[in-house]
């Protein structure tokens, strides 16, 4: 598989599970989901992720940051889900820039404490987009999503080992959200059935009792290797502290 195809099979990966809800992109779920399982990437599923209006823009930002020209190369794929290096070069100047271009207006009166914990360490990571813009929009509170922490947690992308797998579902042991009456943090582990494939259409490959692997909403997206699992572990626990820090935390004005 060359690397454009990998770069875009890989984002479909992730876009797919929100998408098969309702809550982002194009109505094309169907789509996503034949194409990854059959692992094919061409020039229309590419115009069908440029859809995802709250992604794509991330990706633009962290390619043109690292003098990349496809916002769909692997690796700022991997950046904006997981976690890389390249996340490093987007400084908070470019971060600041692209949120007020793409967030201020909606934001109103919220966008100073939404644009708060850019010099902080907030990078453009899939986890900063759910906990550090995500409540100051409104999403959470409109009547399109209910119960704000189990959405934050579902939205998030999160890591988990499997325990088992049975036809479609997978039993997996992961860190839920919890919350304190101030701070979200990391609960203790529990467990929690997802979907590894439907009719026989999966998302991940070579699943199996003991993988570690990220989870997008109720789908198992990929398996992780070490150094995936340490990235994401890593970068989401980062921008949860950004977030928590702040002088208003964004999930504290949702959940309180």
């Amino acid at each position: 598989m060359d690397a454009p195809a990998s770069g875009a099979l890989r984002f479909a990966r992730y876009a797919y599970p929100p998408n098969e809800l309702g809550y982002c992109g194009p109505d094309a779920s169907a789509q996503l989901l034949e194409q990854v399982a059959a692992g094919e990437a061409d020039e229309d599923l590419r115009r069908l992720l440029r859809g995802f209006e709250g992604a794509w823009p991330y990706l633009e930002l962290i390619a043109a940051a690292n003098g990349i020209g496809d916002p769909l190369d692997e690796r700022v794929v991997e950046a904006y889900w997981i976690g890389n290096a390249l996340l490093e070069r987007v400084g908070p100047r470019l971060m600041g820039d692209s949120l007020e271009d793409r967030f201020r207006r909606r934001a109103g009166r919220s966008w100073t404490d939404l644009a708060a914990p850019v010099p902080d360490g907030a990078v453009p990571h899939h986890s900063f987009h759910v906990f550090g813009v995500y409540p100051w929009l409104g999403l959470l509170r409109e009547g399109r999503l209910d119960e704000p922490l189990r959405v934050l947690d579902r939205c998030r992308i999160r890591w988990g080992q499997v325990i088992s797998v049975s036809g479609g579902e997978a039993l997996v042991r992961s860190r839920p959200l919890v919350w304190d009456g101030r701070r979200v943090e990391l609960g203790e582990p529990a467990e929690e059935r997802v979907l590894a494939a439907l009719d026989d259409r999966g998302l991940a490959r070579g699943i199996r009792p003991g993988s570690w692997c990220s989870l997008h909403w109720d789908w198992i997206c990929e398996e992780l290797d070490s150094r995936s699992l340490a990235r994401l572990r890593h970068v989401s626990l980062r921008q949860l502290a950004v977030i928590n820090g702040a002088r208003i935390p964004g999930p504290a004005t949702v959940l309180s």
